[in-house]
């Protein structure tokens, strides 16, 4: 059983590969992970692929990342990995060795750093005392196995034998034409000595590839100690497979948390707030300081400020409506809340100052796209070709995100079409946001509520979003201010 343990899944065995969604293009997930998975290798891209099955697996990690947040517990787990890189490193030096004993040598010590890095853990994470489900049961396991007669077995038979393997020197003597070996000891000197006498360092210690006079005292050395070089060899055959697949998938797993973990505190240094969701069980949504994590990673050293908002969903709403000038900063505060929907949903925290998040069981979004040159369609079939399987699939609950559709169709087929898809999206019990130009789509609609970018009284964007109807002059200010069109200007140029 402690094979099926995980420190992501609780009860659930590997994931099998799924297909990206859409929503990590549409989001800049896939912007977000290249960053997240910069100091740790392309093996954790694959943990941001996958939702939690239930709201109990998020707050199953929600609780594991309460403990990576504590100073000690991250610390533990840092110093975790850094060290499993020298067992790599072992690992990698042994696969660049021909000579079947000193490939056995390597293979042992590769078996005594594993020993060490788990037991310095388990020492570790006791100290730090962590108070999540999972980190206490992985804390149980290790102690388990760490305690078991096997273990303590191979950790007794490898150390004795490594100790041994330190101790190996031999002397080579020259007379006239003859050569003699001879062993050493280690208290003895590893300097060269007179042309007549030479005294070698270890073989095994410093390098895999030993030179061929080296390996001829090998030779030697093995017969006049059979019994040592055969105890070397059944020792590092019967441990050939030594890794435990719990600690293993639990090594691969937890740098999940560590990777989100580094990245947050880079951010935080830099002023960016980050908050754990509430999970609220009565579709109760908002938010205070919500901004775009793949625009501040963007901005992030370059002291451009990215603007936050804040945003709630009063009691029996469902959809934004989102309208404004254009550049406003209405696809960006989309992409936010997708953001917040979508870490909340994998059991991180969040980029905003405080957010309560329902449990949503999926994310589905579309945005604009431009004509196919491949398929030959305009620009509006592409959009309803995607949109299609959205509206098709019984997704019932989803987070529901759409950016600028129907932007090709006459004003009078894009306002029908959209509020068919609102009354599709809010009948099935999802939540979401609208963004468009059309202000009409909010008329009538119970369960929708308008939302618009604001301009300052320079009529300039702010990329603030606040509730109420878009002003229908904004857009032409907008273009006027941009383009230095008033009438002051025109008249400057004339």
């Amino acid at each position: 059983m402690d094979a099926e343990f995980s420190i992501l899944n609780p009860g659930i065995k590997e994931f099998e590969p799924l297909e990206v969604a859409a929503y990590f293009q549409d989001l800049n997930l896939f912007q977000i992970i290249e960053k997240l998975s910069a100091k740790w290798g392309k093996r954790v891209r694959n943990h941001y692929r996958y939702l939690p099955a239930t709201a109990d697996d998020v707050a199953y990690r929600q609780a594991v990342y309460a403990d990576v947040r504590k100073d000690a517990v991250y610390s533990a787990l840092l110093k975790f990995m850094q060290a499993m890189e020298e067992v790599e490193r072992l690992r990698r030096e042994k696969e660049k060795v021909s000579i079947s004993i000193q490939r056995v040598v390597w293979h042992l010590r590769e078996v005594g750093a594993y020993c060490k890095v788990y037991e310095e853990l388990a020492k570790d994470l006791e100290e730090a005392c962590p108070a999540s489900e999972g980190m206490r049961e992985f804390l149980g396991i290790l102690k388990d196995i760490l305690e078991s007669g096997g273990y303590r077995e191979l950790v007794e038979r490898t150390g004795k034998l490594l100790e041994q393997i330190r101790g190996i020197r031999f002397t080579i003597t020259y007379d006239k034409d003859r050569m003699s070996v001879a062993l050493g000891t280690a208290e003895e000197s590893s300097d060269y000595g007179d042309r007549f006498k030479k005294e070698l360092k270890n073989p095994f210690i410093a390098d895999p590839s030993l030179t061929e006079m080296e390996n001829a005292c090998l030779d030697i050395l093995a017969k006049k100690k059979p019994e040592f070089f055969d105890e070397l060899k059944t020792t590092a055959k019967m441990n050939e497979e030594y890794e435990k697949p719990v600690l293993k998938r639990f090594e691969r797993e937890v740098i999940f948390y560590l990777s989100f973990r580094s990245l947050q505190l880079d951010m935080e240094k830099q002023g960016y707030k980050f908050a754990t969701p509430a999970v609220s069980g009565d579709h109760k949504m908002e938010a205070k300081g919500l901004y775009d994590l793949a625009l501040a990673l963007v901005n992030l050293n370059t002291g451009k400020e990215v603007v936050a908002n804040d945003f709630c969903y009063e009691e029996g709403e469902q959809f934004f409506v989102l309208t404004g000038p254009n550049q406003g900063g209405k696809t960006t505060f989309a992409r936010s809340l997708g953001q917040l929907v979508y870490f909340a949903r994998i059991g991180l925290d969040v980029s905003a100052a405080s957010a309560v998040v329902p449990f949503f069981p999926d994310i589905q979004t579309h945005f604009s796209v431009e004509e196919s040159v491949e398929t030959g369609r305009g620009k509006l079939k592409e959009e309803l070709v995607r949109l299609a399987p959205m509206m098709e699939d019984d997704r019932k609950g989803s987070f529901v995100i759409i950016n600028e559709l129907f932007t090709t169709a006459a004003s009078y087929d894009a306002n029908i079409m959209g509020r068919k898809v609102l009354e599709h999206f809010t009948g099935l019990e999802c939540m979401g946001i609208y963004v468009t130009h059309l202000q009409e789509l909010v008329e009538g609609q119970k369960a929708v509520v308008s939302l618009r970018a604001m301009l300052n009284d320079q009529r300039i964007q702010t990329f603030k979003i606040t509730r109420g109807e878009a002003d229908d002059t904004a857009c032409a200010d907008n273009l006027v201010n941009k383009y230095r069109l008033n009438y002051e200007q025109l008249k400057e140029r004339l």
